[in-house]
Formats: structure tokens, sequence, C-alpha cells
């Protein structure tokens, strides 16, 4: 999630700037972000309701948040409980970002070499099938490594998390088999 809020960050700059977070969980994200960041979140069950935060079921319901447009969605460990409803859910995330707006997605790394089938999980795909489906409505600038670890789990020692942090290149051969998860960080479409 850390390295998620340094990448909204980065892309919000300095300006103000409004995000949506689907798939909140309990809006944590929102403590990361930047003071000029206007932070909303929807979630299936949102435990601590507040104006900024919508209890909405993404799969059954359309997302967005009233008539409101953002300038970043961040989908984090969405998409792999979307099951089919994976390319109409991408479409109405285009629908909800002004023109220019940017999506920061994660994706869990399927293709590692002891790869975790969570049992919810109903969108088991390829990273490459993945990206190719996000091609659809958006152009993908930038396809990150959340972290590279043996088993196919965050790391939990210190100093490797604060590494990964800043890994952000793809390395031959290492990538494809340990990278844990990929964020995408992609461009709405004209």
């Amino acid at each position: 999630m850390r390295k998620v809020a340094r990448i909204t960050n980065g892309l919000a700059g300095a300006v103000p700037c409004a995000v949506l977070d689907v798939g909140c969980g309990p809006a944590t994200l929102q403590g990361l972000l930047a003071p000029n960041v206007d932070y909303y979140g929807i979630d299936i069950a949102v435990h601590d309701p507040a104006p900024n935060l919508k209890e909405s079921d993404v799969v059954e319901e359309p997302i967005g948040f009233g008539d409101r447009r953002f300038d970043i969605v961040v989908a984090q460990g969405l998409f792999e409980y979307l099951g089919a409803a994976q390319d109409r859910k991408l479409a109405e995330i285009a629908e909800v970002l002004r023109p220019r707006g940017w999506l920061v997605a994660t994706y869990v790394n399927f293709a590692h070499r002891r790869p975790n089938l969570y049992w919810p999980y109903s969108n088991i795909q390829t990273p490459e099938r993945f990206r190719a489906s996000l091609e659809r409505e958006f152009v993908v600038e930038r396809q990150l490594v959340t972290a590279h670890n043996w088993n196919h789990t965050e790391p939990t020692r210190w100093f490797m998390r604060v590494a990964n942090m800043h890994i952000d290149t793809r390395l031959p051969f290492v990538t494809p088999r340990l990278a844990v998860e990929y964020a995408y960080v992609c461009r709405k479409r004209a």
C-alpha cells in the first residue's frame, strides 16, 4: 500500500487532486496521501461511515461516487475478485476519470514460481492477460513490481520492505518468477 501511495502522491504532485479508491477497505490509503489530495473511497463494507466513503458492492453496482469525476482512481487488490466483471468495471472506471486521468491498479502475479491461489479469488489470469484487458480502456505507462520475494507474499523483514519500496525496474528472468504483485500506472485513453 505504501508503494501505491508513493505512486499516487507522485501523480498528484502539489496541485489539488481528487482520488477515488475502489475497494478501499478501512480507507488506510487516505492517511498515506498528501494533504492536497481529496480522498473518496468505495467498499463492500464500510466500517467507519464518513461522507467521503460509500458502501457499495462494485461487482453488482456501477463504480462511481455520485456524479463526481476524479483525477486518479486507485484499485488495489480489487481485480482478483471481479471474475467476469473485469472489463465492465474497467470501462466504468474510465467513465469516472477526468480527461487524461490516471488509474493505479494492482494485480497479483499468478505466474509466480509458487503462486498463492487464495480461495476467494474469482479472476485468476496471467499478468499479460490482465494487462491486455487494461489496454482496452487505458494506456499502460508503467508496470512496476510491488515487491520481489521467493515466496508469494509481501516481504516481512523491514530491510526487504524498504529495498522493495524503491525497486521499480523489471529484472529479466527474476521479475516474472518472483514478483509478488504488479502495479499498473495507466492513462485514460483520449
